[in-house]
């Protein structure tokens, strides 16, 4: 089966509906599949539900679905730099799921890992917990969080052979690998594809059984904060 696409809307044609279900892989603005991101605010797919570390900045990566209002409701750990999230969320136009960042990519490897739900002590005694189940192990009080199942993931890698199997570079590795995982269709973009047998097994960070269509593109490579130190 043919993986490699020419362009990001011909990977996602006939993958895209209103209402659906996506996860998205990044952290911020490291290692966001923009091009796929682009490719969904062009073709107008509305009240989305996205699972993401959060959404970018108002500019840039899933910011754009936010200033397009093609969101309906994020699944995210924190607002981050990104302004019209804020204020979109304070003034109840998008729906806001609160999870901390361990347990949503745990969540994520769970529902790749067909584990219908876990227990952790994250977020115990908090609004996180409230309306979940909670149980005590050894003394220790735990919630049951469930594990995500999207209709579509959007990752972003370094490095990917028509196979699928995908490397990824440093930290932009990120919330990429589970967020491949617990979709039922994953797109993947890569900075390059190479032959099939260059990649070497052992620094293969994802299967390509994983990943069932595929692209190569420019990437436009932004930081959120840049640190400054004054001389001495």
């Amino acid at each position: 089966m043919d993986k490699v696409y020419g362009e990001a809307g011909s990977a996602l044609n006939g993958l895209l509906f209103d209402r659906m279900f996506i996860a998205a892989g990044g952290f911020g603005l490291c290692g966001i599949p923009e091009l796929l991101i682009d490719a969904i605010r062009e073709a107008g797919t509305k009240d989305l539900t996205v699972a993401s570390n959060n959404c970018g900045v108002d500019d840039f990566g899933l910011g754009v679905l936010l200033k397009t209002r093609q969101v309906k409701k994020m699944i995210s750990s924190y607002v981050g730099e990104n302004a019209e999230f804020m204020r979109q969320y304070l003034s109840s136009e998008l729906e806001l799921e609160f999870n901390p960042q361990g347990t949503l990519a745990e969540r994520m490897r769970a529902g790749g890992a067909g584990i219908a739900g876990f227990y952790t002590k994250t977020g115990v005694g908090t609004v996180v917990a409230e309306g979940k189940e909670v149980k005590v192990f050894d003394g220790e009080t735990y919630v049951l969080e469930t594990g995500i199942v999207a209709d579509l993931s959007i990752v972003k890698a370094w490095k990917a052979d028509p196979s699928g199997n995908l490397v990824f570079r440093k930290t932009a590795r990120n919330f990429n690998p589970p967020a491949a995982t617990c979709g039922k269709i994953c797109v993947a973009e890569v900075e390059e594809i190479v032959p099939v047998g260059s990649l070497d097994p052992d620094q293969v960070h994802l299967p390509g059984i994983y990943v069932h269509r595929l692209i190569q593109g420019e990437h436009e490579k932004r930081i959120e904060q840049r640190t400054t130190r004054a001389a001495a």
